[in-house]
């Protein structure tokens, strides 16, 4: 008794102390609201970095920063806010709408904002929480073997848990295939140079189109190897690209 008594008080003693955690970060929310307002965006768009290198990513964090981002003319880095809120929210229309808008604004196609089909699958994966579906199907595969192996006399306990069985496959089977997608970056800046090795006084074989996505194949200091949207392959500084699948760095 007494040991659920303390489990009890350390739960409840850590829920205030969630909130009161989370409200810094909601009034630096706000505050970088009031400065996009008045139209400081630099300030603004360094709170909502913030905010995302310490960990408070959300799809508003990331919707609030494109806005910013735009306002100030950076448009590639308006398209990554938006794509890096799509993968956080792969069902929020409102985004997807917005990246198509951009998107033709920067006279970029369709297939040169998402590169990577296997993204895309990762993304539909996460929007119907198909891996959380597949454990579900998992269990019920394994609750109905047992009870068919508790009542020997009745088949259909075992052709139940078979057809889970073959669901919770099917389930998993696409979480894991998007897992292969290469990660990919944002060109933040138009005519951003395609080198051919990772040297800033490399020789130039490209100039790379602002929010074009494209494939990151390597990393090296200061660097990344990408492939761009006419199959060409090079690197490219790193303050000239951001990652989608992680947060930007401090």
């Amino acid at each position: 008794m007494t040991r659920w008594f303390l489990a009890a008080a350390v739960l409840c003693s850590a829920f205030p102390a969630a909130l009161w955690a989370s409200a810094p970060a909601q009034q630096r929310f706000r505050e970088a609201a009031d400065l996009a307002r008045s139209g400081d965006y630099p300030k603004a768009l360094a709170v909502y970095r913030e905010q995302a290198v310490s960990g408070q990513e959300s799809a508003s964090l990331y919707w609030n920063w494109a806005q910013a981002a735009a306002a100030r003319g950076a448009q590639g880095e308006a398209l990554w806010a938006l794509l890096r809120a799509r993968e956080l929210s792969p069902g929020d229309g409102a985004v997807s709408r917005e990246i198509a808008r951009l998107r033709e604004g920067l006279n970029l196609d369709a297939a040169e904002v998402s590169p990577e089909p296997l993204a895309a699958l990762g993304r539909f994966s996460r929007r119907f929480h198909l891996g959380t579906l597949g454990l579900l199907a998992a269990a019920f595969s394994l609750a109905f073997h047992l009870l068919g192996r508790l009542t020997p006399t009745r088949r259909w306990p075992f052709a139940v848990a078979a057809a889970s069985l073959t669901l919770c496959l099917l389930l998993t089977a696409l979480p894991l295939a998007a897992a292969w997608a290469r990660p990919t970056a944002v060109v933040l800046r138009r005519g951003a140079p395609l080198l051919d090795a990772a040297s800033a006084t490399a020789q130039q074989l490209a100039a790379l189109r602002e929010g074009e996505v494209a494939p990151v194949l390597e990393t090296s200091q200061g660097f990344l190897r990408i492939e761009d949207s006419s199959g060409a392959r090079g690197w490219t500084a790193v303050e000239d690209l951001r990652r989608l699948d992680r947060p930007p760095g401090p």
